[in-house]
């Protein structure tokens, strides 16, 4: 549905109106543009066509976002034998252990030393431990128990090399491997992974008319993989509307490296035929190997999707299943940017300009971007749906997307005219206006200037234009800039490249934009080092990428693009995750120019040289998914993630003694003590729930129901020194003293009063108890302890403090030879595991 966004400067009057138009090419527009205005910096983003009042900022820095359909979204979608002649000391005399005393912290920290000590020092084990060491990090071990979950390595890597390509097929097995199986066996290759039927063409539909799927030696008698080379004409559209994918298959064959690399070329239809093809796309930072059999859906004995102008020449069409392999289905096809494929095919980044205001070396930034090979497409907006496909009175197509094949000058009349060559990739319908194919303008050029230019007056679909002509009849054009391992050996620039991975997960790392001022701190942050200047120039010339993965793969879950885009920040110094009050303060450096439902965001900055805090964000918080963000820098670029270290800051653990003269709380304390535990001084679990709920309850400070039988395990877990699994009163002294400290901090951070936090602002509350924690970590953590609403209450917060204190006690206590690793065996690490 067509819509549009309404932007409104800080007097109320209208200052952009950005269209949205969906079609099935590549001319996504773009939906809003950020305001120039001072001192406003507006992020929009498509809305439905409806008025909204004038927005109203947030005062301060003056930054803020237009949501769809007003100032501010209102909805949003919403893991007998150690030593020889020693035996054990029983479980409630930990004290001695092999004539040594020591005091433990809990009860866990002594069960961990007696299994770890009894591995190192004693020939046999009281359990049947594997000789398996696991290393682990602090990160590592503070997960044992959380709930499982995608752990990304946030680190910065260069990209990888092509030659590097992963296998995907199920079996695990590589290209060569299965042929050689189905070689031996007689049987022609089918691929389980995507069978010949209908959930490999559509997922939301059914095949309007019944497709056989037949193998090429079924179609014609004599099939070609590739018929006297590749070329931009054998790729010829069907009945998918996925044109975007064409012009980007058309611009691949311009370059025999980057094709041979996609499509390999030692494969055929002759001897060693055996049903199985396989081609190598990019994908978020590697390259994946995808085998696939070669029975293609047909009609009548023609193909239904892509072919080539020659009947019996299939690598188009085996390319296409591929690349639909790849996304899930035929259907996850439709609709999409040229940018996109071209992206796949070569690993590279993206650019999109206007036409309309393209500056004014145009043609020389297209001139050079072809001679570098990198692959350009272009397309026409259409305003409304009902434009979409719609042919022009000149035989051009509006949302439609075409390859750029040539640019070249030609003499005409005394003259130099730029030329720009264009494909359609239907193979046909093309430029009725100047310098097409039949024009009266080819008259006057030369024979061998024609030929020169390949010129011919074929319906192929590709024809000449006049390069003023082609800036007022196409909207847009995308480039595709290779990577460095795209390039030709002899290529002049080459581009540095770093590449960090990571989410945007609800309650914890999925803040929005900077509309959203009480959430979009806590996004991802990464820190980018600028300290080489361009040659000749005073600046850093860098081109910032953020991608979202796997969204076109996810369609037939109900996933949809989500309208991404990024902040630029000027460092303040230092290595933490930047706080909410420094956005409310400053504004952005630099930003994307939209935010926009494509796949990836790019744009190219020019910024002096210095350190930079990088935001990459989805428009709206709450919106999950996983994102690759890559930059491409002329000079070398240093970049770090912010949360990626862990930091436990914890004092010392007091040791329970008795203190000369009890306070008033004390002698309370101590007198419901008795009156629970008898003689003793001792409370089980039960009984400290008991105690602490007793005396929370008339805390008017703060609100909660009640602390959890779990709680008080927990806390016993944590304070018991005897390892009796009880706690004495000493104990619990210590332990009271904590708990006020975290009842503090509660309070701090439960703004509202409401008895519970918002788990974005878990992160500064577990910084202010003394624990840096990374992304991962925090994700971990709210998904464990938040509910719906990404509320904390204190119940929860308080399991997580104690959880955490306890990992990290016991951790120091077994890293004493390595600060950053403990080693444990697969009987240790259980032990722990069911102990934390």
């Amino acid at each position: 549905m067509p819509g549009f966004s309404q932007v409104w400067d800080e007097k109320g009057e209208l200052a952009v109106v950005a269209e949205a138009t969906p079609s099935c090419s590549s001319s996504f527009t773009a939906m809003a543009r950020c305001h120039q205005g001072f001192p406003q910096e507006l992020h929009t983003s498509k809305s439905a066509a409806t008025s909204c009042p004038s927005p109203r900022p947030h005062w301060g820095s003056g930054e803020w976002c237009q949501a769809p359909g007003g100032p501010i979204a209102t909805e949003w979608a919403q893991q007998p034998c150690p030593r020889e002649g020693l035996t054990p000391p029983p479980r409630s005399h930990p004290s001695s252990w092999c004539g040594r005393a020591r005091r433990f912290p809990s009860l866990f920290a002594f069960r961990v030393f007696i299994i770890s000590h009894a591995a190192r020092s004693c020939s046999h084990s009281f359990l049947p431990l594997r000789p398996v060491l696991l290393d682990l990090s602090p990160l590592h071990f503070s997960l044992l128990g959380a709930m499982p979950y995608l752990l990304h390595d946030s680190k910065p890597r260069p990209p990888p090399l092509p030659k590097e390509a992963r296998v995907t097929h199920s079996s695990g097995k590589g290209y060569q491997e299965l042929k050689q199986e189905c070689l031996r066996s007689g049987c022609l290759f089918e691929d389980p992974d995507f069978p010949a039927n209908n959930a490999s063409l559509f997922f939301s539909e059914k095949p309007p008319i019944p497709f056989l799927w037949k193998r090429p030696g079924d179609i014609v008698k004599d099939p070609k993989f590739i018929l006297e080379g590749a070329t931009r004409t054998d790729i010829c559209q069907g009945d998918l509307g996925d044109c975007w994918l064409l012009a980007a298959i058309a611009s691949l064959t311009l370059n025999e490296k980057t094709l041979a690399r996609v499509v390999p070329l030692d494969q055929n239809f002759g001897p060693g035929y055996a049903g199985i093809f396989h081609f190598q796309f990019w994908q978020h930072n590697e390259w994946l190997d995808v085998v696939i059999d070669d029975r293609l859906p047909t009609f009548k004995d023609r193909l239904v999707f892509v072919h080539s102008a020659e009947h019996n020449e299939f690598w188009s069409a085996l390319l296409e299943k591929a690349y639909a392999k790849l996304n899930g289905s035929y259907e996850a096809l439709k609709g999409g940017s040229t940018i996109e494929a071209m992206e796949d095919f070569t690993g590279g980044v993206g650019e999109m300009y206007e036409v309309k205001k393209a500056p004014d070396n145009f043609y020389e930034i297209l001139e050079k971007a072809l001679k570098r090979s990198s692959m350009v497409g272009c397309s026409i907006d259409t305003s409304s749906a009902a434009e979409s496909e719609a042919r022009t009175p000149f035989g051009l197509i509006k949302g439609h997307a075409y390859s750029v094949t040539g640019i070249d000058e030609v003499s005409y009349q005394g003259q130099k005219v730029q030329l720009i060559r264009i494909r359609n990739p239907w193979g046909q319908v093309e430029w009725n206006g100047p310098w097409s194919d039949n024009s009266l303008e080819w008259r006057l050029v030369s024979p061998s200037e024609q030929k020169r230019l390949a010129q011919t007056a074929l319906d192929d679909g590709e024809f000449w234009m006049k390069f003023e002509d082609f800036k007022v009849h196409f909207d847009k054009v995308e480039i595709c800039n290779l990577t460095p391992d795209s390039l030709e050996d002899n290529t002049t620039q080459k581009w540095e490249v770093t590449i960090h991975e990571g989410s945007w997960v609800r309650g914890s790392t999925a803040g929005g934009c900077r509309n959203f001022l009480d959430t979009f701190w806590t996004n991802p942050q990464i820190k980018l080092h600028l300290t080489e200047k361009d040659d000749g120039q005073d600046d850093c010339t860098f081109i910032a990428a953020l991608m979202q993965k796997d969204r076109r793969k996810l369609r037939k879950l109900g996933a949809e693009m989500l309208s991404i885009g990024y902040s630029i920040y000027e460092s303040p110094g230092g290595d933490e995750h930047l706080s909410k009050d420094f956005f409310r303060y400053h504004a952005s450096k630099a930003r994307s120019k939209t935010y926009i439902n494509l796949r990836e965001v790019s744009d190219r900055f020019k910024l002096p040289p210095g350190d930079y805090i990088l935001i990459p964000t989805t428009f709206e918080p709450h919106q999950e998914a996983d994102f690759c963000l890559r930059i491409f820098s002329e000079k070398k670029a240093i970049t770090e993630d912010l949360d990626e270290n862990v930091a436990i800051d914890l004092p010392e653990p007091p040791n329970p003694t008795p203190s000369p003269q009890e306070s008033e709380e004390e002698k309370q304390f101590r007198a419901l003590f008795e009156q629970i535990s008898g003689k003793d001084m001792e409370v089980a679990a039960e009984e400290l729930e008991y105690v602490l709920n007793a005396v929370l309850k008339n805390t008017k400070d703060i609100k909660f129901k009640k602390l959890s039988l779990i709680s008080c395990r927990n806390i016993i877990s944590l304070m018991d020194t005897s390892g009796n699994g009880k706690l004495e009163f000493s104990e619990f002294k210590v332990f009271w003293e904590k708990l006020k400290k975290w009842i503090n901090i509660f309070l701090r951070f439960d703004f509202d009063k409401s008895g519970s936090m918002s788990s974005y602002e878990l992160r500064s509350a577990l910084k202010a108890a003394g624990y840096q924690l990374n992304n991962y970590l925090l994700q971990l953590i709210v998904l464990r302890y938040s509910d719906e609403q990404f509320q904390i209450d204190f119940d929860d917060f308080l399991n997580c403090l104690i959880r955490l204190e306890n990992a990290s006690r016991v951790f120091q206590a077994l890293s004493v030879k390595n600060k950053d690793f403990i080693n444990l065996n697969i009987g240790e690490f259980i032990n722990l595991a069911m102990n934390i």
